[in-house]
């Protein structure tokens, strides 16, 4: 996972695989080859018809698909990547079941995100309410540093258009996240619904993930580029996204900080069967002996 390019987008175009190769097509049938089993997370936009020998190459390298809308910015549909695994999942809603076990998880969450330790006795509900207000007035010191005019975190789906500028980029590199760290967690094997303090959601967990780096990458690369009044903001946002997910070697840390934060339940997670499904993204082979370097 770590190896890999963090996202691409596709407007316009038919995805299909032809002579073994990956490629969209455009209008006037010009081939452009993307290096599906190298890319974490394609972003599929308005546009775009795929065929079903792509969606399956897709899954078989382990790469997610997902259906968005205009900017990226709405999520419609994703593809499964082919990484669940029964054992994993069993471990992950073990520890959002128990009421003392999600706790744990949710203080250290607490403690990764705002590197102090959390409140002593306090719930997952006041946690997240303390979260809440901290979050708010994180917005607010960014846009002060940055000198953006906010209001406050709003906007309407349905009229994207009429949001302002910092909350158009704010979404838009939001999204360019969550599609990374989905695709993370699947790949490692979890539940995206199954979260710790987001719940009910189909990404809760992702939600959750995404949250713990979010205020160090995503959000002032935001307010940054809000503070330039763009033409098209959600451009600017997802080309510097992509940069900073390179630069920060991003898709390197997701998977180990998902196992730090569920090992603090302090269960051990259960083995996996032999019949279990392999991970979506396998760790390549060496061929030489016991302790020579593959490459």
């Amino acid at each position: 996972m770590k190896d890999r390019i963090s996202m691409i987008f596709v407007q316009y175009g038919q995805i299909d695989v032809l002579d073994g190769a990956f490629v969209l097509i455009d209008k006037t049938g010009v081939r452009k080859h993307i290096p599906v089993g190298s890319v974490a997370c394609i972003m599929l936009e308005p546009g775009t018809r795929i065929s079903h020998a792509a969606v399956n190459l897709a899954a078989t390298v382990g790469t997610l698909l997902v259906w968005v809308g205009e900017s990226g910015v709405r999520l419609y549909s994703s593809g499964q990547p082919g990484g669940a695994r029964a054992d994993r999942l069993l471990y992950q809603a073990k520890l959002a079941l128990d009421d003392d076990l999600r706790l744990k998880v949710v203080r250290k969450m607490y403690e990764v995100r705002f590197g102090e330790p959390a409140p002593a006795r306090r719930s997952v509900e006041q946690l997240r309410g303390i979260e809440g207000a901290r979050v708010r007035s994180t917005y607010k010191l960014l846009a002060q540093q940055f000198k953006v005019d906010w209001q406050s975190r709003n906007y309407d789906r349905q009229q994207w258009d009429a949001a302002d500028i910092p909350n158009r980029c704010l979404s838009a590199a939001t999204a360019c996240l969550y599609g990374i760290t989905e695709a993370a967690v699947l790949a490692a094997g979890y539940a995206p619904a199954v979260g710790f303090i987001h719940t009910g959601k189909p990404l809760s967990f992702v939600y959750d993930i995404a949250d713990l780096y979010k205020f160090e990458t995503v959000v002032p690369l935001a307010f940054r580029i809000a503070a330039k009044s763009p033409e098209v903001p959600e451009r600017e946002v997802r080309l510097a996204c992509r940069d900073l997910f390179r630069s920060d070697k991003l898709l390197g840390r997701i998977i180990p900080l998902i196992e730090e934060v569920l090992a603090s339940g302090g269960i051990q997670p259960p083995e996996a069967p032999l019949e279990s499904v392999p991970p979506a993204i396998p760790n390549p082979e060496s061929h030489g002996d016991v302790g020579h370097r593959s490459r």
